[in-house]
């Protein structure tokens, strides 16, 4: 697919981008295809690790759905993000990656992958195109900040001699704080924040909730898969798929609810209640109807099993919640299902995290993703203050940012707007570290 980029094309100039995921390869991509030098530092042996990590499983590179209902996935605050994605959508990432050698499908849930569905192939065949449009890949260096004369400083990785790299314009694409040991630990927010440049703290996104299980739960069910779930926090709502752990529970349809957990933990003495549906496809009604049927001499478990097709583990959870004698009334019991609550004490770390919320505020970007405290300097990626669920919405948002970071840097380079001063005067553009 051809990267057909709208902004005026400026004279070649010099790019450094600091950090090898997608955000900044992307932007890399699309930066020297205009014929920019691009060159692009990571502090790893070798650049994409997290994008391999994450095509473990199955690459899921983005989502089929319509694009307002994609959109939404982003929250009401991220227009930034959400302005990123109008700009490069679904489609176009699907195209990409195709144009790469590397077929796409969408899964039962509506997820886009490559067929190969790992992200090993992929990563090959872009480093490979990246080769062949120029661009330089410097390993094994750790951004430090600017010098005095706004030069972007590296140290080797193993604690060796500090360098100045010069350039027209940076762009930072150094990740968010999840998943440290490959490579994005969030220890940048020491320098940006040093230039005035605000920085919500970092807070675990897409990982698991602590809940107090008894023993009993632990032994025996720790592992155990949760399917057709309902997850109501605070009003909202969602269904999908979790499982229990010895900590307390993970999945799809935690990480998708976990703004909510978080903004209720924040208000409610550091603990939120969550409330499980454990048969969302049944009514109250249709619940009772089929749990008035004989029990005999079956154990509860076996008439929950029988009746309403409850696994264990489900039966194992109402006993959690609803103590070790469950009600004989089918309504009663009915309702039970309907609502087992949950007490959530926390969250995983951020080094099981499989993304992380905080980040560079997102009013300290203007339209063309550049820092407005410091000039010449563009930022994408995890990097800002947004969140989405797994499902496709994190990659997305990654390259789509990259896109408009790039796109930025060249209308900032092709004429720099004027400064303006306190008092509203126009003075000349800065330069650019």
């Amino acid at each position: 697919m051809e990267l057909n980029v709208e902004a005026p094309k400026a004279p070649p100039r010099t790019i450094l981008i600091v950090g090898g995921g997608p955000a900044g390869l992307f932007a890399a991509e699309r930066l020297a295809r205009q014929g920019h030098a691009v060159t692009v530092v990571d502090r790893m042996p070798s650049v994409g690790r997290k994008l391999l990590m994450a095509g473990r499983g199955g690459l899921n590179l983005t989502h089929s759905e319509g694009l307002k209902d994609f959109l939404t996935r982003y929250g009401m605050h991220a227009k930034p993000i959400v302005g990123a994605i109008h700009g490069f959508r679904p489609n176009e990432l699907i195209e990409w990656a195709e144009a790469l050698g590397q077929p796409t499908f969408i899964g039962t849930s509506g997820r886009v992958f490559p067929k190969a569905m790992k992200a090993s192939p992929m990563l090959r065949a872009w480093l490979k195109r990246l080769a062949d449009a120029g661009v330089k890949i410097v390993t094994g260096e750790r951004w430090i900040g600017f010098d005095a004369d706004n030069c972007a400083r590296f140290q080797s990785a193993l604690g060796g001699t500090i360098q100045t790299r010069k350039a027209d314009a940076v762009l930072l694409a150094l990740g968010g704080a999840s998943w440290p040991r490959l490579g994005s630990d969030g220890v940048w927010t020491e320098v940006l924040a040093a230039k005035g440049v605000a920085i919500a703290p970092w807070q675990p996104a897409n990982a698991g909730v602590h809940v107090a299980w008894t023993p009993y739960l632990i032994e025996k069910f720790a592992g155990a898969p949760l399917k057709r779930l309902g997850v109501t926090v605070a009003g909202a709502q969602i269904q999908g798929e979790a499982v229990v752990t010895r900590a307390g529970l993970e999945g799809g349809a935690i990480y998708a609810i976990g703004a909510e957990i978080r903004a209720q933990m924040e208000t409610a003495s550091g603990n939120a209640k969550l409330h499980l549906d454990l048969k969302p496809g049944m009514t109250v009604a249709e619940l009772a109807k089929s749990l008035a049927k004989p029990r005999g001499k079956q154990s509860m478990a076996n008439h929950l099993r029988k009746a309403v097709g409850m696994p264990p583990v489900m039966v194992a959870l109402l006993h959690e919640s609803h103590g070790r004698t469950l009600p004989g009334d089918p309504e009663t019991l009915a309702k039970a299902i309907k609502d087992v609550p949950l007490t959530i004490t926390g969250f995983s770390g951020l080094e099981r995290a499989i993304s992380s919320a905080g980040g560079i505020a997102l009013d300290e970007i203007d339209a063309r993703f550049m820092l407005t405290k410091v000039p010449g300097v563009f930022v994408a990626g995890e990097m800002l203050d947004w969140e989405a669920p797994t499902g496709g919405y994190l990659l997305q948002a990654c390259f789509a940012t990259g896109k408009a970071a790039a796109d930025g840097m060249m209308a900032y380079l092709s004429s720099p707007p004027p400064a303006v001063t306190s008092t509203g005067a126009e003075q000349p553009a800065p330069t650019a570290p």
